[in-house]
């Protein structure tokens, strides 16, 4: 995302009490740089007006998922393509309960299941209901999903007890949206590979791998979403651009080792995704290969490793490697990260029921010199904004250490 193009927020209104903080929390939403949309369940309405909301935000704000009068301008489905960020505040116990069991009967919920928006949700109920097991087991189910949860904090309550379940302060939920937007690696320049390769054998066929782009997709634009200039280097994928400042099509090994040297200079972080072809065929043919023998055997040379170069660099980068695993994956991944010289390496499981290639899902395990951090299974979208903020987190601290 462009540094000043503002960060596209949706703002989901459940029927609690503190809905009417909510409006207070629009304007500090705008103040840090936020363009706010309002959507309101239908007993958030009965506390709070729309016409406040739409007052604060300065847009219509939505109620209700069949209106026609919406479908026929901004339908529910391109709301959900709008949004950077989904925003639930208040997010009742009753909301909580049906976005963990993945119910979509009105608007606000039904957006939360179309939109590939990475969601935070700001609790807000009695402290009963706040500690029942039910509402803390749905709270699991969204955090393992990928869900931030802002709250609850403690103190006196509408319903005049005390305890655990009051939303946080405008101010509070605010500011800690603030790490998650375009302010947290604005100025810094990000290379970033994704895709396969493709080695051609003849001008008909080629080796390559399952590599979709996807995860590598949706970091380069969860890294733009955090203020970074991007430019993705990206092998042959079936993928719209993301919204970064450069997009850059090659389809070799050779071609995206060219384009990354090239590249490389100028960026502050370099980010290995792409599934890079390990082996490529000694010559490749220039017509067509006939099927004329029972066998055909194949010279295979190996092709240059492109992150071990960038991380050998005489000044390197901030340099992250990706390792697709079948087996004894921290194993394999530390060995990376050591022989490499990498400053993390991010390691999932291939090849399984769950994850990997040619998934919308994915889980990671990012290791680093004396830490790592566990992903869990999620949306490849939502989980590539958590690990660009560690990525973000991981580089300010090595930068703020340098200086």
């Amino acid at each position: 995302m462009d540094q000043n193009q503002e960060s596209r927020l949706l703002l989901g209104i459940g029927g609690g009490i503190s809905a009417y903080k909510s409006v207070d929390l629009v304007r500090r939403l705008k103040e840090r740089g936020f363009d706010v949309r309002v959507v309101m369940t239908h007993a958030a309405t009965t506390l709070v007006t729309p016409l406040t909301f739409q007052a604060v935000s300065g847009h219509p704000v939505r109620t209700t998922l069949l209106d026609a009068t919406a479908e026929a301008g901004m339908s529910h489905i391109e709301l959900a393509r709008w949004a950077d960020w989904l925003l639930i505040a208040p997010a009742t116990a009753d909301l909580m309960a049906r976005l963990a069991a993945g119910i979509a009967d009105d608007l606000l919920t039904t957006l939360a299941l179309a939109t590939e928006a990475p969601l935070c949700l700001a609790p807000a109920m009695n402290q009963h209901m706040w500690r029942h097991p039910a509402t803390q087991e749905n709270l699991h189910i969204l955090r393992e999903r990928g869900a931030r949860i802002l709250g609850p904090a403690e103190g006196d309550q509408a319903c005049g007890d005390v305890g655990p379940g009051r939303m946080l302060e405008p101010i509070e939920i605010a500011e800690a949206m603030r790490p998650v937007t375009v302010h947290q690696l604005t100025g810094a320049r990000i290379l970033l590979t994704a895709g396969p390769t493709r080695e051609p054998l003849d001008p008909v066929r080629y080796l390559s791998n399952r590599s979709s782009g996807r995860m590598g997709y949706a970091l380069a634009s969860a890294l733009g979403s955090l203020g970074a200039e991007v430019v993705l280097v990206s092998g042959p994928t079936a993928l719209a651009q993301p919204r970064i400042a450069e997009l850059i099509q090659v389809e070799t090994a050779l071609d995206m080792r060219a384009a990354v040297m090239t590249q490389v200079s100028s960026c502050d972080i370099f980010v290995a995704t792409a599934a890079v072809a390990d082996y490529r065929p000694a010559e490749s043919a220039g017509r067509k290969i006939k099927k004329d023998a029972d066998e055909l055997v194949l010279r295979l040379v190996r092709n240059p490793d492109i992150l071990a170069e960038v991380a050998d660099l005489a000044s390197p980068p901030f340099t992250v490697g990706f390792a697709a695993e079948t087996d004894d994956l921290e194993r394999h991944a530390l060995a990376k990260l050591t022989a490499k010289g990498l400053d993390m390496i991010a390691a999932n499981q291939v090849g399984g029921a769950q994850g990997g290639f040619e998934r919308d899902d994915n889980a990671l395990t990012v290791f680093w010199k004396d830490g790592r951090r566990d992903l869990p299974l999620m949306s490849k979208t939502r989980l590539a904004q958590t690990l660009a903020e560690l990525i973000a987190e991981r580089y300010r601290g090595r930068h703020a250490a340098s200086t």
